[in-house]
């Protein structure tokens, strides 16, 4: 596995596997990697001949400065842990530097998509991710890219955007890795103190027993209001609790095999997301 950390050197070693024939894979992540960036790596079995792995902390993506430094970095952690997979051809670890040059002055915005759910309290953020995506695709030029439901809205945003800029890249959901509790894998879950570890596992808890009520004939409207109560006396601070359709994230006033519940939740300044499907 090599580790490269310009955009030029990258360029260079992607053009040659283009001519080759080779298919690229990508998995884009901002590190603290853990089992559940290993299962977008491995989905990327026998659908790509190359694989290429980014960590890049993605400043623009915050709109917290104390969220952004304190984010987990690990590079040499993380460039062992993707060595001993035997499925990464490069780590591509640009800086700042690299991303964001002197004078960078553009964002892409994906409209409609990037006002919702965690985009209506983190204003930015998805401008943010479109735009450092966007760039690493033009700069590793995968042809196919690994991302996971856990984050469902910019899944969507991605293949949003994919679609209306025509970038030449295959988006490939994986569905989201678990710990045996229920809780989703999360490299912010490595910030929680043993007593909010405990704490967090209830939330997947509190969906699972959300979605039964609705699927039990009780009302989506009591059902969340019963989930909200649920999570607020475990000690969450509920940023928002919503049904919404899996296609295009509208609100759904109706559960059905097509609807998703989606949750953002605290505990103290840790954020945690988690998305699952009604049926």
């Amino acid at each position: 596995m090599q580790i490269i950390k310009t955009k030029a050197e990258l360029a260079a070693l992607s053009s040659s596997w283009q001519k080759e024939g080779q298919t690229i894979g990508f998995v884009p992540t901002m590190g603290a990697l853990h089992a559940g960036h290993l299962s977008l790596i491995n989905a990327l079995d026998g659908k790509a001949s190359r694989r290429i792995v980014s960590i890049f902390v993605n400043p623009i993506q915050f709109n917290n400065t104390s969220d952004f430094q304190h984010y987990p970095r690990g590079l040499e952690d993380d460039a062992s842990l993707l060595r001993k997979t035997g499925k990464v051809d490069v780590l591509y670890a640009p800086d700042e530097s690299q991303m964001y040059p002197p004078g960078f002055a553009t964002r892409i915005s994906v409209s409609g998509l990037d006002n919702m759910l965690c985009g209506r309290d983190r204003p930015g953020h998805f401008d943010g991710v479109a735009t450092v995506v966007t760039k690493l695709f033009l700069q590793t030029r995968a042809n196919i890219a690994a991302f996971g439901e856990k984050d469902y809205q910019q899944l969507c945003l991605i293949k949003r955007m994919v679609q209306d800029l025509d970038l030449p890249v295959d988006i490939l959901p994986v569905p989201t890795l678990r710990e045996t509790d229920g809780l989703a894998l999360s490299s912010r879950n490595r910030r929680l103190t043993p007593e909010q570890r405990q704490q967090a596992a209830l939330l997947p808890q509190a969906l699972a027993a959300c979605l039964a009520a609705m699927k039990n004939g009780t009302s989506v409207e009591s059902s969340l209001d019963t989930c909200r109560e649920t999570l607020k006396k475990a000690g969450f601070y509920v940023h928002y609790l919503e049904l919404r359709h899996a296609e295009n994230l509208a609100p759904a006033p109706i559960a059905g095999k097509d609807t998703r519940l989606f949750v953002a939740a605290s505990l103290g300044s840790i954020r945690l997301i988690d998305n699952m499907p009604f049926a």
